[in-house]
C-alpha cells in the first residue's frame, strides 16, 4: 500500500476510517524509514543523511511505539485495522 491509497480513509467522516488511515500512513512511513536504516548500516544507501543513524533509529522506535498505541486503541474500540 502507498500513502496515496489512504487519502479516502483520511478524509472520511467516520472516526474508525480515519484511525485506519493514520495507522496505515504511520506504518508505511515506519517501514520506509526502516529500509533507509538498513541500507545506511549496510553502506548501500543512495544518499547521505544529515543526521546520524541513532537519530533515525530513535525516530523509528517512536513510530513503532505509536503504532502499538494505535493497535491497542483499535482493539479497545473494536476497530479492524
Amino acid at each position: 500500500m502507498e500513502l496515496k491509497e489512504t487519502v479516502e480513509l483520511m478524509l472520511s467522516e467516520n472516526h474508525a476510517d480515519r484511525l485506519r488511515a493514520e495507522y496505515r500512513q504511520t506504518k508505511i512511513r515506519a517501514e520506509k524509514l526502516h529500509r533507509i536504516i538498513i541500507k545506511l548500516r549496510a553502506e548501500t544507501l543512495e544518499f547521505t543523511p544529515k543526521c546520524d543513524v541513532y537519530t533515525l533509529e530513535s525516530q523509528e522506535q517512536a513510530m513503532r511505539d505509536y503504532l502499538k498505541s494505535l493497535e491497542i486503541r483499535a482493539e479497545i474500540e473494536g476497530i479492524d485495522l
